[in-house]
């Protein structure tokens, strides 16, 4: 039980530490120290609720099809591989800087949400990483699915709030492109020990 939610956690936090379109608009909105916490907590629930059908529809879908788990399992291995690889090349070839939006006057929170729900919901990426990537690895843990699925919502829940609450702290460390590489080293290095646990467990 622990094991599948440490597991859950680990990649739910791995897989979203690259700082996309919608981590970076929590950044901003924690420079901003605008609408922090619903915006953090927006993007959390979210993930939430997409972890929970990826987690409880495939494996559903195994219960159907037995033969997908296998599939699954090495197409995880697959992907998490490729996803570590990418993040060693980022390193490679150095990082960038985050360049947060200038503060102006303060935006009111429907149009924040409006924008925010647009990053989270309409990004192809998250669905990826949260129903198919997320769902396939927790069939990995029979019995314990729903225990990996809420690690890695937590793990959603930790980051977002750490990275809006902490923006200001952050900031200064991420416009230097050196963190950025250390970024990309930890993303890749936590990718590959899941894709190690997944095709060695």
């Amino acid at each position: 039980m622990l094991v599948a939610w440490f597991a859950g956690l680990r990649i739910g936090i791995a897989l979203i530490m690259a700082i996309g379109a919608q981590n970076a608009f929590v950044l901003r909105q924690g420079l901003r120290r605008e609408h922090v916490l619903v915006v953090a907590l927006f993007c959390a629930v979210s993930d939430a609720v997409l972890i929970a059908v990826g987690v409880l529809g495939l494996g559903a879908a195994q219960l159907a099809v037995p033969w997908l788990a296998p599939v699954l399992r090495w197409g995880g291995v697959a992907f998490l591989t490729a996803y570590g690889a990418r993040a060693f090349l980022a390193a490679w070839r150095g990082g960038g800087a985050l360049a947060p939006a200038a503060a102006g006057g303060r935006v009111p929170l429907l149009p924040v949400l409006a924008t925010v729900a647009v990053l989270t919901w309409a990004n192809p990426h998250v669905w990826l990483d949260t129903v198919v990537l997320i769902g396939s690895v927790a069939v990995q843990y029979p019995g314990h699915e729903r225990w990996f699925g809420a690690g890695a919502a937590t793990g959603s829940l930790v980051f977002f709030l750490t990275l809006g609450f902490g923006a200001r702290a952050l900031a200064p460390v991420f416009a230097r492109p050196g963190a950025w590489v250390v970024l990309d080293l930890l993303v890749g290095v936590m990718m590959w020990s899941v894709a190690a646990s997944l095709a060695f467990g």
